[in-house]
């Protein structure tokens, strides 16, 4: 299985020079497999795939974790979906809100945004995710996990080829380690997980405390992998303020403790 990193910033996009290798793009991550692809999460970084692959016909899933600005604003975006050949799903949970449907068109509603999904000239599907309820799409099995966010969040373990990723973005752990993930994702060849803060960060002693804000601490991610037995951490949703430096910094303390820890980087390939 391979992943690539095609968007790793949270809340939102940047750019300029002190970014540049990181990469300034939003969510998004594409696991390939027996030539198929999954998509998963539609920040700007699915804007960027979409500039990568033009106006050309695919069939492919995209499964959002949440629907926070962050994790959908390329989906207006993503050229194949102006294809008739392209058949793309768009899978999610269902809330009080409504489905993911309910969520993207919500997205490209006037005044908000000119055109509806109906601009687009994809056939296209919607589906909805229950936790604890695995699915398959092509050779990917997946499975979905609550976990704490403001809205909610799924967390998705995904199998294929005898490997196994669990993409942990947008959790807060708190004052704990969350147990239910360290279950879920126990074993794991590799975790995505949110590093937005160091624990300094967090508890207020640099800036506003983030406490309740949604995200995690590289500590957190890096004791997760301690906990669980899982091979590899990618640290992932860079805060948008935290330039090529910081994250490297990050990277180098992460690792001091885990050996098995990389920053995300935008473009960057991990083969399974």
């Amino acid at each position: 299985m391979k992943v690539r990193f095609q968007g790793v910033r949270g809340s939102i996009p940047v750019s300029g020079p002190a970014f540049a290798r990181t990469g300034g793009n939003t969510t998004c991550v594409v696991l390939e497999h027996e030539g198929e692809r999954l998509v998963l999460d539609g920040g700007t970084g699915l804007a960027s795939l979409g500039q990568d692959l033009g106006c050309t016909a695919i069939d492919t899933t995209v499964l959002f974790t949440h629907v926070h600005w962050d994790h959908i604003q390329g989906v207006p975006f993503f050229a194949p979906l102006f294809h008739p050949g392209s058949r793309i799903t768009f899978a999610g949970a269902r809330t009080q809100w409504g489905g993911i449907e309910d969520s993207l068109r919500g997205q490209m509603r006037p005044p908000q945004f000119p055109v509806g999904l109906d601009a687009f000239a994809a056939q296209l599907g919607f589906l909805d995710v229950d936790a604890g309820h695995p699915f398959e799409i092509g050779p990917f099995r997946i499975e979905a996990a609550e976990m704490t966010h403001p809205n909610g969040v799924f967390v998705y373990r995904i199998d294929a080829g005898g490997k196994r990723v669990v993409f942990a973005t947008d959790v807060e752990h708190g004052e704990a380690i969350d147990a239910r993930l360290i279950e879920f994702a126990s074993g794991a060849d590799l975790i995505i997980h949110d590093a937005q803060y160091t624990r300094r960060e967090y508890q207020g002693e640099v800036g506003p405390a983030r406490r309740g804000w949604g995200h995690s601490t590289w500590e957190d991610a890096v004791e997760v992998c301690t906990l669980g037995g899982i091979e590899r951490l990618a640290l992932f949703h860079h805060d948008p303020t935290r330039d090529d430096a910081g994250v490297q910094a990050i990277e180098e303390a992460a690792r001091s403790r885990f050996s098995g820890a990389f920053a995300a980087r935008e473009s960057e390939v991990v083969v399974l």
